[in-house]
């Protein structure tokens, strides 16, 4: 079986408007289930793809800062 769970997870989403994206997201996020992250991971290589510079810049900022505090 050649599962490509990117496309997969892809699909899903596709017709999505923004409300149900952010219902996805929080979903996945209070939850707190193991298996939500590689769509959690698809769904940020997204957004980083279709960012600029600038936005790349806050989101490692923001994550820096995420990543301390959850220590």
């Amino acid at each position: 079986m050649d599962l490509n769970l990117r496309k997969a997870i892809l699909d899903n989403v596709a017709d999505n408007n923004t409300e149900q994206l952010e219902a996805t997201i929080l979903d996945a996020i209070e939850s707190g289930e193991e298996k939500m992250l590689p769509g959690l991971g698809v769904l940020f290589e997204l957004i980083w793809q279709q960012s600029d510079e600038s936005d790349k810049e806050e989101m490692l900022s923001a994550l820096e800062k995420g990543v301390q505090q959850a220590q």
